[in-house]
């Protein structure tokens, strides 16, 4: 609605995740990097965690697109299945055909066949879960076991798995100690400093605009991660609403006034509960 009177080409500020926009903070640029670093080295799990909105899925999707044509990628989104559903969405994924009512033996089996292949033709395989923390632990187990599907010398399956630090909490049941042992590496995501919320807007708006234009004073940047704290998706939210604002009231500068005016009239569920009257 606001991008024709900023002049920008799209909108910069979208919750949709998009690697057009991926900033390279420290902690995105080493979480990407150790997903890459996994990969290419065949060393089975990962794990990614980070609070919601830190940018797991923004690093997932960059991931996707700085893979090569040798990596085949089974991206999985819905994690309220069970261990077979699980198994039969990967084969999906992964285009392998496969009888609905066949065993979950026989679907290991269909997949292992198809990862053999794979390999004598020098491609990689990727299975990616998003929102991991809602996998039950019986799900886990199972996924553990796909790690099994493995040659003398590596992996035949690289798996990462992204969540929520409650993904962690579950990796620490004692009935999942042995996928907890195979997790070759584990990282979490934080929030960005005070600088780097500036340089992430700054960035978007330079994405979006094309231009270096100044679309908001210093102030109005202090008090943006004054409220968000950091988290990307909360940045994204404060500042969509911002310009939205703009537009309406014809301000083509986002100052303070503006952002306090978001967050004060804000819904208390758009940010969380922590809208706490010191932001206000």
């Amino acid at each position: 609605m606001y991008n024709q009177f900023y002049g920008f080409k799209e909108s910069p500020f979208n919750l949709t995740p998009n690697s057009r926009f991926f900033f390279a903070s420290h902690k995105h640029t080493e979480a990407l990097d150790s997903l890459v670093y996994a990969i290419n080295q065949r060393k089975g799990f990962v794990v990614i965690t980070g609070e919601i909105g830190s940018g797991k899925t923004t690093v997932c999707r960059t991931l996707l697109n700085r893979l090569d044509r040798h990596t085949q990628v089974a991206l999985i989104t819905n994690t309220h299945l069970s261990s077979k559903d699980l198994l039969m969405t990967v084969l999906e994924d992964l285009e392998i055909e496969f009888s609905n009512g066949g065993s979950k033996a026989r679907l290991l089996s269909n997949l292992n066949t198809y990862l053999i292949d794979q390999i004598k033709q020098d491609n990689n395989v990727v299975l990616i879960i998003d929102e991991a923390q809602n996998l039950k632990p019986a799900v886990l187990e199972e996924i553990r076991m796909l790690s099994n599907l493995e040659t003398e010398t590596e992996k035949l399956i690289q798996i990462i798995l992204l969540g929520q630090p409650e993904l962690k909490q579950k990796l620490a049941l004692s009935r999942l100690e042995q996928l907890r042992q195979r997790v070759a590496v584990y990282f979490h995501l934080t929030p960005l400093s005070e600088d780097e919320t500036k340089e992430y807007i700054l960035h978007r708006l330079k994405i979006a605009s094309g231009t270096d234009h100044q679309y908001m004073t210093a102030e109005a940047l202090q008090w943006v991660f004054k409220f968000s704290k950091g988290v990307p998706r909360l940045i994204n939210q404060i500042c969509d609403s911002a310009f939205l604002t703009g537009y309406i009231t014809e301000t083509s500068m986002i100052d303070e006034r503006i952002i306090k005016e978001v967050i004060e009239e804000a819904p208390m569920e758009q940010f969380g509960q922590e809208k706490a009257k010191e932001y206000v």
